[in-house]
């Protein structure tokens, strides 16, 4: 029996060329995670595979929730978080299948929150400059000064608000308000760590190496930028004149 305080969320819609080399990678580790994917009708047949790996060698470990339909990033994150806050775990993360998140990176995100005591931990591609891999460098320009323009905006210090490589204690998840998270796309990561930064929770940025997917499509688009661009207004907007919940026991 493989016990863990930790699980890994990955959202998936064709992703049959990742998914079994995310999973053995992420089980590889030392550290024992388990993984939760959530998989929104992928017609490749990437819930068949990992429906495959439950049975045949991970079924005390790995879990499957499926769904109708793309329904969006943020809402199938959501659906995680409420998914391991009712299993018990303490420590939930975010990460994409396609290995631009590197694995390894996992036991330095746990360390910042279980270890060093931070609430949240962002798998962080500019604290430390630029460490992004393969990307096209308009695509470049676009990430590093979304973030730089969160920044400006709204007055929130982290470096990569959009990072998707993150780290939440239990608490944390239980204490922001999920139904009240309103965005689906890229602007989804950065209402939930802006949240998490208004509510008052300590939030440490841990750098790693961001690399461009090898295989399968990239789900980006620009109505996701859209959502982002906008959606920082109405961020700034909810940080003057919304009532943020309170850390309980502080």
């Amino acid at each position: 029996m493989h016990k863990s305080d930790s699980i890994v969320i990955i959202p998936t819609y064709n992703e049959m060329e990742n998914i079994s080399k995310i999973i053995h990678a992420v089980f590889s580790l030392e550290k024992c995670f388990h993984i939760l994917v959530i998989d929104d009708g992928s017609p490749d047949g990437t819930a068949a595979i990992v429906k495959g790996l439950i049975a045949k060698e991970f079924g005390d470990r790995l879990f499957l929730v499926e769904r109708n339909g793309k329904l969006g990033l943020g809402t199938a994150y959501i659906t995680g978080f409420k998914w391991a806050l009712e299993h018990d775990y303490e420590y939930i993360f975010e990460m994409d299948a396609d290995f631009s998140h590197d694995p390894n990176d996992l036991p330095r995100l746990y360390a910042a929150c279980h270890d060093e005591g931070y609430d949240l931990s962002i798998g962080s591609r500019y604290v430390s400059g630029v460490n992004v891999v393969d990307w096209p460098i308009g695509r470049i320009l676009m990430s590093y000064f979304a973030s730089k323009y969160v920044r400006i905006v709204t007055g929130f210090k982290v470096h990569d608000t959009t990072a998707g490589f993150v780290c939440y204690k239990r608490r944390v998840l239980q204490t922001i308000e999920l139904d009240k998270i309103r965005f689906k796309g890229y602007a989804f990561q950065i209402e939930m760590k802006y949240t998490a930064h208004k509510i008052g929770f300590k939030i440490k940025e841990v750098s790693v190496v961001f690399v461009n997917r090898k295989e399968g499509i990239s789900k980006m688009s620009g109505g996701i930028f859209g959502e982002a661009f906008f959606g920082v207004i109405k961020l700034r907007w909810d940080g003057w004149t919304r009532k943020y919940p309170k850390i309980p026991n502080s």
